[in-house]
């Protein structure tokens, strides 16, 4: 009788945790690419990637690191439930005057367990001339 009931219990649990098994969290972005355009050297460099747990088990972003140091990423470290909504701050250093091109790299128990996330755009300084209008303006004066 005893022998049974283990045997019922086991055969119980394997279905239990095979069923669990099937159920999988997925991470699906609004965007997975934020263009900044251009901005001006000193501006707001924060933007925000949405997304959504559109699978069936709790999402956990275990890590999230960006390319270089210029770069800096948030998020919360909470489970994101099936259905429910999260996001990936990430904020660029626009005292670097320089097109920006950069990859954040986000890692989770979703299905798909690496995602590369990009910002782009171009950081200008309005108040220096470049050397394209300084030639122009020689070209000019001639």
């Amino acid at each position: 009788m005893m022998k049974k009931l283990f045997t019922i219990l086991f055969i119980g649990l394997i279905g239990y945790a095979v069923n669990a098994q099937d159920k999988t969290a997925k991470i699906e972005f609004k965007s997975e690419t934020i263009d900044y355009g251009t901005i001006e050297k000193g501006a707001d460099g924060t933007r925000t990637f949405e997304f959504t747990n559109t699978g069936e088990a709790p999402l956990i972003i275990s890590k999230v690191k960006s390319s270089c140091g210029c770069t800096v990423p948030s998020w919360s470290k909470e489970a994101i439930l099936p259905g429910a909504t999260g996001e990936i701050k990430v904020k660029y250093d626009t005292k670097r005057v320089m097109p920006i091109r950069k990859t954040i790299t986000v890692t989770s128990n979703a299905e798909r367990p690496t995602i590369a996330l990009k910002i782009k755009g171009n950081v200008i300084d309005s108040t220096k001339e470049s050397v394209l209008d300084k030639k122009e303006k020689s070209v000019i004066e001639q």
